[in-house]
């Protein structure tokens, strides 16, 4: 515990005595024997943040052995501590879940021999009997005449075989059966401590953080354009967007049917790839573009960005991973703006009332609608607008004041808008009647 301590520490801090700091703690702990899952738990959140945010070569060194460690660490450990969906993924544990046809099927094509039906969580197991049964005769014959079929005994017989049975199952149907799949990816790159992409260049912190009071979002727009390249060889990197998001029980629909031929990216600097695309034409909404990416740094993915748009206004939903959240993100949130911006002609960004908070308590806790706020969102309800100024004043007379929980939900109530002409205040797609929808101009990519 003492070195855990010591070791977190030094997250965020720099120059060479915090160089020297964390590869002591981090040798002290390569070799130590933690047991304890919250104890393993941490360790692994605190090495996974190092590594994507080093102060030395040594640094990204001792991680990565801690990291590559941890299917060996956690070999007898109780797999229930590992799984839930803040902190799923480590080298060595697995997940349950019920992955859509076109996930499960992509996964399974790359990671067959880590994945098995989970039948002691199948909660409805007689729904895959009528697919069985016309997929094996005698399976139907047996469900005919006796009163009990062992549908787990049929599958096994015939194949036990997950790719014949997506193989052999319409998409739709697939998805009824709600079949949870077991993926335990042991000592696989899929895993987040393995997880990396190949950078020829890592970025070392010997200074501060750029703090988000030194972030303006105009002066990032006006700044000279970001490099795009195209991506060649795209199926590679989309393969490791889709095992990040899986791995952490996540879907996202570009993420899910992305389309290969249109991949770019952008070196944001500071260690940061950024790769988005649009969807496959064949899956494109009818009325919103849809763009997503996900941002590598040093290698470690640490988040993703989702996109919507409708004329010049795009609805941006930014997450990052929950342990890479003490790191530069006011920076990074501007650079992808302004990426949308060039690329899209989007001029108008609103966030939905869920990621400031609206029935999201971990919005609440993290305090979204300040970060949104201080980096110059207005609130599209002008009946909000005094609580808001209430909130700055109080903030601005004592430091150490902290809004309270049910304030900001509240001022979650309704979206935050950045550089939108008032037409777009009273806006809602999810309200609005479908007959208005098709005469709005569709964004091109």
């Amino acid at each position: 515990m003492r070195a855990l301590d010591r070791l977190a520490e030094v997250k965020g801090r720099f120059g060479a005595e915090a160089a020297a700091r964390a590869e002591h703690w981090l040798r002290k702990l390569c070799a130590a024997r933690v047991r304890e899952p919250a104890e393993l738990i941490r360790l692994h959140e605190i090495a996974l943040y190092l590594r994507a945010y080093p102060q030395s070569p040594r640094v990204v060194e001792l991680a990565d052995e801690i990291l590559f460690s941890f299917g060996e660490r956690l070999r007898g450990a109780d797999r229930d501590a590992f799984e839930d969906p803040e902190i799923s993924g480590m080298a060595g544990s697995g997940l349950s879940t019920n992955f859509s046809y076109p996930v499960a099927r992509r996964l399974v094509e790359r990671h067959g021999r880590q994945m098995r039906i989970d039948w002691e969580n199948f909660q409805n197991p007689d729904r895959i009997g009528p697919v069985l049964a016309r997929l094996i005769p005698l399976a139907g014959e047996d469900a005919a005449v006796e009163p009990h079929a062992d549908w787990r005994a049929w599958f096994e017989r015939a194949h036990g075989s997950l790719e014949w049975l997506l193989e052999n199952t319409e998409p739709i149907i697939y998805d009824l059966l709600e079949l949870p799949l077991r993926w335990e990816w042991g000592d696989s790159a899929a895993s987040r401590s393995r997880t990396r992409i190949p950078r020829h260049a890592i970025f070392y912190h010997h200074g501060p953080f750029i703090k988000r009071s030194e972030v303006s979002l105009e002066a990032e727009f006006h700044a000279p354009a970001i490099a795009v390249r195209k991506v060649k060889d795209a199926r590679k990197i989309l393969d490791v967007i889709l095992d990040t998001s899986a791995v952490r029980y996540r879907e996202l629909w570009g993420f899910t049917h992305p389309d290969p031929a249109g991949v770019y990216h952008a070196d944001f600097g500071r260690g940061v790839d950024f790769f988005f695309f649009g969807v496959a034409p064949e899956w494109r909404l009818p009325v919103r573009e849809y763009h997503g990416g996900m941002f590598f740094k040093n290698g470690v993915p640490i988040g993703y960005f989702e996109g919507l748009s409708i004329e010049e206004r795009m609805e941006a939903g930014f997450n990052l991973y929950y342990t890479f959240r003490e790191g530069e993100t006011a920076w990074l949130y501007a650079r992808i703006l302004k990426i949308f911006r060039e690329r899209t002609g989007a001029t108008c960004f609103s966030i939905d009332p869920y990621q400031l908070g609206h029935e999201n308590d971990e919005a609440i806790d993290s305090g979204a609608f300040w970060f949104y706020r201080k980096l110059g969102f207005r609130t599209t309800a002008k009946e909000l607008e005094p609580a808001i100024e209430r909130e700055e004043a109080r903030i601005r007379e004592n430091p150490g004041y902290r809004t309270s929980r049910a304030t900001l939900g509240r001022l979650a109530q309704a979206p935050l808008v950045y550089g939108c002409d008032r037409k777009w205040d009273r806006f809602d797609f999810r309200k609005s009647r479908p007959s208005e929808l098709p005469r709005l101009r569709r964004l091109k990519w």
